[in-house]
């Protein structure tokens, strides 16, 4: 290994007593290749094997809490314990390539496919409808309830399954950003309305999630929350609103945060500092509060070096391991030149990509970077 790649893998030890063989994170990544009765299938238990070997700590896909939280076809489900021995399956598949195994907990909200959940009916915040989407129904103060309690029994299951970890899934919006965000929240209960009402949810959650950890967790567990710094939205969230929410989880004592970012250069719209890229203000603001990790559009050695040296902890890998599942070991064998940063249609074999995730790698434009070949017949 080159000597200037020393950074990448280098030890680190969260605040739980976890630690990474290396900084580099397989980030979780939706891989629609699930059962049909929610339960892992072989299918991903290879591919997630393939991409295991090398990196300190995999993210799994997320995973359903509630029924009607499921998000897309192919998602594995974490709503019962009758799911256990399906979530101990990839649990051990991750942890014996020796990597830490954390699972990403999810609810959907209006963001579900209304065919993939009890009655059609699909449920958010308030009545705010995504675009060309059906209006969600708001949830009760109940049912609120009732979602945070399923976060802790995910969590609950995932301890006894053998996972390291578990990470709430509080970006690219879904129910726990729906919460956070004015543009979705409009409630005026306990809730919502004010930015602080607003972070009530995400932080009951956080909460409940770490009582469960306390409670059944016999060993080092970690917990990390990733979230989106901004939205599109007039009433959507900024980045001084970020800004607020970091103060509140860093606040909490988790082992991460984990910024969700398709660009991880990329520099604010609206709030913060418009000259500094976002991942940087966050880290500022962060401090030495909690650890950091990073992602967005990296592909090479020296993309996620450039990355690391920026000072993020630990950088995340989502379509580069996908299209590179030996780009650890390259590195490390001072073969950097040979990692792959764009997929062809005749790779899902060499790849271990099950079907419904290569269908949309190949059909869905600007998903992947995709290089033009003569798929074989």
């Amino acid at each position: 290994m080159k000597e200037k790649y020393t950074p990448l893998f280098e030890p680190f030890t969260f605040r739980s007593g976890i630690t990474l063989k290396n900084r580099i994170v397989m980030a979780p990544l939706t891989n629609y290749s699930s059962n049909d009765d929610g339960t892992v299938s072989d299918a991903e238990l290879r591919y997630y094997s393939r991409r295991a070997t090398g990196v300190g700590m995999v993210i799994t896909a997320c995973i359903y809490v509630t029924e009607n939280g499921k998000g897309f076809p192919g998602e594995f489900s974490g709503t019962s314990d009758e799911m256990i021995p399906s979530m101990r399956r990839l649990a051990s598949t991750i942890k014996e390539k020796g990597a830490q195994a954390v699972l990403q907990i999810f609810h959907a909200g209006r963001m579900a496919p209304p065919e993939l959940v009890p009655g059609g009916e699909i449920v958010s915040a308030s009545e705010v409808a995504d675009d060309n989407a059906p209006i969600p129904r708001a949830l009760t103060d109940e049912e609120v309830q009732e979602i945070i309690r399923a976060y802790g029994e995910t969590t609950r299951r995932a301890i006894e399954a053998g996972f390291d970890g578990v990470e709430i899934h509080g970006a690219n919006f879904y129910l726990v950003q729906q919460f956070f965000s004015g543009h979705t929240n409009r409630r005026t209960d306990r809730w919502g309305g004010s930015l602080e009402k607003r972070l009530a949810f995400p932080l009951a959650v956080v909460d409940e999630v770490k009582r469960v950890v306390a409670k059944h967790a016999d060993r080092p567990f970690l917990v990390g929350y990733r979230f989106s710094p901004e939205e599109p939205y007039e009433k959507g969230i900024t980045m001084d609103d970020t800004f607020v929410l970091v103060d509140a989880l860093a606040d909490k004592e988790l082992d991460y945060l984990h910024v969700s970012l398709q660009d991880f250069w990329s520099k604010p719209r609206r709030g913060g500092d418009s000259t500094r890229t976002r991942i940087e203000q966050i880290r500022e603001r962060i401090g030495d509060r909690t650890a950091v990790i990073g992602v967005g559009s990296l592909y090479t050695a020296d993309d996620v070096l450039a990355a690391r040296q920026t000072g993020v902890p630990l950088i995340a890998l989502g379509r580069g391991i996908i299209i590179e599942p030996e780009w650890v070991e390259k590195v490390m064998d001072g073969k950097e030149d040979e990692i792959a940063t764009t997929v062809g249609p005749n790779d899902q074999e060499k790849l271990e990509i099950p079907d419904p995730l290569w269908e949309r790698i190949m059909t869905v434009e600007g998903w992947f970077p995709v290089k033009k070949e003569t798929p074989v017949k």
